[in-house]
């Protein structure tokens, strides 16, 4: 008996397997190496977005607390002017188009001699308008972000699913145990699915962490939005008065 499983431990270790990349990718199937295509693919896309929404919203926040101060140093005394060329000097901030929309509907309203309540009641629709339009902005390639960490561990496990049945079929051919027959199989099944979480699990960090920031964002934006109407509607309040 002893005998017997000696023997059969000897076929199973039979034969060099290497389980370096270079000789797993070689092993691979043109189905598997599809699927490690496709992950990487995959992986470019995601890096890129995160690099495209790290930079952007590194910017915004840069410019909007240069921008806060100092165009509420330009209302606090009155010149609106001033305050729409700071907003147009920041173009990055997302506060900077909120404001601008609205100062920019105020500004043109002004200028029709339309009533107060009109005048103010433009200008809440302008931020309204450019806050879901800024809010689009930042949300660019999220949605990307969040359908491959929802699918990479998916297509992983294709290709694992194929490496198995590559496997067996190695098994069946070879009409052996040993490990040299599967070797195939296994490196396919270890690499994409290995593969598959590792585009997966920064991605779904990513999303996580950039749909805060827009949430984040989205306050900022509302907040500064009723600031601006606050401020125009006791503007019109000290001109009725006088």
């Amino acid at each position: 008996m002893l005998l017997y499983k000696l023997n059969v431990l000897a076929i199973m270790l039979q034969g060099e397997v290497s389980f370096d990349l270079r000789s797993m990718w070689a092993n691979m199937g043109w189905m598997a190496k599809g699927v490690v295509i496709l992950l990487a693919i995959m992986s470019a896309w995601s890096i890129g977005v995160m690099i495209d929404r790290y930079i952007a919203f590194s910017q915004a926040r840069k410019q909007s607390r240069e921008f806060a101060p100092a165009v509420a140093g330009c209302l606090k005394e009155g010149k609106i002017e001033e305050a729409i060329s700071v907003a147009e000097q920041n173009k990055r901030s997302h506060l900077a188009k909120v404001v601008e929309a609205g100062l920019q509907e105020f500004r043109a309203h002004a200028l029709s001699h339309e009533l107060a309540g009109e005048q103010v009641e433009s200008s809440r629709r302008a931020c309204e308008r450019a806050e879901a339009i800024v809010n689009a902005e930042l949300k660019r390639g999220l949605s990307g972000l969040a359908t491959i960490g929802a699918t990479a561990p998916f297509v992983g496990l294709f290709g694992t699913t194929v490496g198995i049945i590559n496997a067996f079929r190695g098994m069946s051919s070879e009409k052996t145990a040993g490990l040299s027959a599967v070797a195939g199989g296994i490196s396919e099944a270890l690499v994409t699915t290995a593969f598959g979480l590792f585009v997966a699990v920064p991605a779904v960090w990513a999303y996580n962490a950039f749909t805060n920031k827009v949430e984040a964002f989205g306050i900022e934006m509302t907040n500064s939005s009723s600031e601006l109407i606050d401020y125009f509607i006791k503007q019109q309040s000290q001109k009725g008065k006088k």
